[in-house]
Formats: C-alpha cells, structure tokens, sequence
C-alpha cells in the first residue's frame, strides 16, 4: 500500500503537517509505505491553460509538478493536509489541483485517463483558526472535484476547528488520535 501525503500548508512543523505524520503513523501499522510531498519546497508555476496541451492529460510545463504528478498516479491512499484560509484550501495545494487541469481534460474531452489504472482513497484532513464549520465546506467541494480527476474515492476526512499558532495542534489530543485512525483506515482500505 503506498500512502501519499500532500503537506499543503506554508508552515513546515505545523499543524497540518503534525496531523499528516500522525496519519502517516496509523498508516505505518497497517504496513503501508508512505511518502511526504511538501508543496512549499517545491517550485512549480500556475496553470497556464496551454493552448497546445496534449490530449494525453500530461502537462507541457516542464517544473517540480512533473514529480507531483508521478507521485500521485503511483499513489493507492492519496492525503492532503491543509489549512483554511479564507474559507477555502491554501494557495499552494490550489495551484497543484489547478495544475491537473490537463487530466481533467484529458479524461473528459479525450476520454485518455492516465489515471485509469486503479482506483484510489482520498482523505482529507483541514485546520482552521476560527470555531467555523462551514469554513470547510468550500474546500471539500474542491477537494472531491480534484480527488474525482484522479480516480480517487473520497473516503476519510478531518476538521479541525480552533487551531491557529503552529503546533497548537499538539495541544488537541482527541484530533491527533483521529489522524492516526484516519491512517490506519485508509492504509487498511477499511473505509
């Protein structure tokens, strides 16, 4: 079982990241393999619509999405951690789901879906600073939009409401153990 974990937040060390190795631990028990992918480390542009994109659902713009994109179709559980800002997901995951723009049109214009060949888990796990629910709901629209272009059976999500300075996270055990449940469900396929 390969378990990816997409740490969309700025903050290296913060709390979606602590959540996200707490899933990567609950993960671990079930045997899974998992790899990090940290967006902030990586350098890769906007979607820029090309004109002459490939019916293939690849991407012409040779950058750091290149080795997102490989992760991700090699991906069975397939985890993105990320805060809310402004009701929605942080502009570094927003970018990398822009970004599949080509597989989208690819499997929907083209009917070729590099994805096709397997059907994935999506989880996701969300921060926010403020005690609003409905602050997630944006995000989770985008999410499962994103999650649905890559094969990926929305399984498995955590909300974690009233967590704003970096790992204050660490004071909220009850979300840390939910985390490593999140994990180990997906890493077992018990969802």
């Amino acid at each position: 079982m390969n378990v990816v974990g997409i740490n969309a937040s700025p903050r290296i060390g913060g709390n979606s990241d602590i959540l996200l190795d707490k899933a990567f631990a609950g993960a671990h028990t079930c045997g899974a393999k998992t790899e990090k992918i940290i967006l902030n480390k990586l350098s890769f542009s906007c979607c820029q619509e090309c004109e002459d994109m490939p019916n293939s659902g690849e991407c012409n713009i040779a950058d750091d999405f290149r080795q997102i994109h490989k992760k991700v179709m090699a991906a069975d559980v397939l985890i993105i951690a990320s805060p809310i800002f402004f009701g929605s997901l942080s502009a570094q995951v927003k970018k990398m789901i822009d970004r599949f723009q080509c597989a989208w049109r690819g499997k929907h214009l083209f009917k070729n879906d590099n994805f096709a060949d397997k059907k994935r888990i999506g989880a996701f796990i969300a921060v926010e600073a403020s005690d609003r629910c409905d602050f997630f709901a944006n995000a989770k629209s985008i999410v499962k939009n994103f999650f649905s272009v890559i094969n990926a059976d929305y399984k498995e999500e955590l909300f974690c409401i009233g967590v704003d300075e970096k790992a204050a996270i660490l004071k909220h055990p009850d979300y840390l153990t939910k985390a490593f449940e999140l994990g180990k469900k997906v890493a077992s396929r018990e969802v």
